[in-house]
């Protein structure tokens, strides 16, 4: 008896089932309200406060005759001298960091280094850049010698120079595989530097426009940072045509929708959002496109891509929800 009442329920919940007429589609295209996509705010990024300025040369500034005839040229040797004193960069106070001075690297600069009789004075180059050959003027009475520190990238190439008497005066000139330096060498009595060393303003300038620009690629990436994938919700259905654009998922995180469309699809191919506010009622929303994600500001009941005018595609993604005879049905 039991079973045949257990079969007669059963029966009838089938009966039941496949008599139920198909539903109504809830939703109409008067529903819906279009979207507002929102243009992401760009990232100033760092700012620059410091820009590599050449120093003046000799050639770049000419004076201006008050006669009609050309101004008369200066001796070669008077030339010579005042682009020399033009491109002389001194040692200052502020330069230094600890016990050594730190010159800006300008290209064609000559810059001067002190030493002292039994004192040796440290030139050190860039880490990582390779010294190709160094050449003084006077190796008679300036002993010259280089040497390295550290190793693999941090490895840096060291010239150590040392006058055998005061009152000397040579120049210096280094080649490396990235760059070359001039220097200006003299002794004095009583007073030395013991280090000199170069920053790089250009390298600097390179290395923050190329953070730039691996961010940008990063975030462009990404769709999201700090999204907790516990509360993810991928109760989605999509439905309608079958585009190429048609999405692949849609999920929430409680906040904001995600929409994911095609990979390599163009941005220009994307079909405007229409949406249908949680009450059923269209309520105006932003929204915005990062990477191949449409990203809703608010959480929708359903929304549609529509693309084209008088036969127009439709793709529609709806948040599902199970009744609560379906729930007890299975357990929930």
């Amino acid at each position: 008896m039991l079973r045949f009442t257990l079969a007669s329920s059963a029966l009838a919940l089938a009966a039941a089932c496949a008599s139920a007429p198909q539903a109504a589609d809830p939703y109409q295209p008067g529903d819906f309200v279009a979207a507002q996509p929102e243009a992401e705010a760009p990232d100033a990024g760092p700012r620059i406060v410091e820009t590599p300025v050449p120093l003046p040369l000799p050639g770049q500034l000419k004076k201006v005759s008050a006669s009609a005839g050309a101004a008369p040229l200066a001796p070669p040797d008077e030339a010579v001298r005042k682009g020399r004193e033009a491109a002389l960069v001194e040692p200052t106070e502020d330069g230094y960091l600890n016990a050594i001075q730190v010159y800006p690297y300008t290209e064609g600069a000559l810059y001067r280094l002190y030493a002292s009789p039994g004192q040796v004075s440290d030139i050190a180059l860039q880490p990582g850049e390779a010294l190709v050959s160094v050449s003084a003027g006077d190796t008679v009475r300036w002993v010259v010698g280089d040497t390295r520190s550290g190793s693999g990238a941090t490895e840096q190439a060291h010239i150590l120079v040392k006058p055998i008497s005061a009152d000397l005066v040579t120049n210096l000139m280094i080649a490396t595989d990235r760059r070359t330096y001039h220097l200006e060498l003299e002794s004095i009595e009583g007073a030395y530097m013991a280090a000199l060393s170069w920053r790089y303003p250009a390298d600097e300038l390179a290395a923050i426009v190329a953070r730039r620009a691996s961010g940008a690629r990063a975030e462009a990436a990404s769709v999201e940072r700090g999204v907790p994938l516990e509360g993810l919700n991928f109760d989605y259905a999509i439905s309608g045509d079958d585009p190429d654009w048609r999405p692949v998922r849609a999920f929430d995180d409680g906040r904001q929708v995600y929409i994911q469309m095609p990979a390599g699809i163009a941005a220009s191919d994307l079909p405007p959002l229409f949406v249908l506010g949680e009450d059923g009622r269209a309520e105006l929303v932003n929204y915005r496109i990062r990477a191949n994600y449409y990203v809703v500001d608010r959480l929708f009941r359903a929304a549609e891509l529509r693309l084209g005018e008088k036969d127009q595609t439709v793709v529609r993604i709806s948040r599902a929800a199970r009744s609560a005879r379906q729930a007890s049905l299975f357990g929930g």
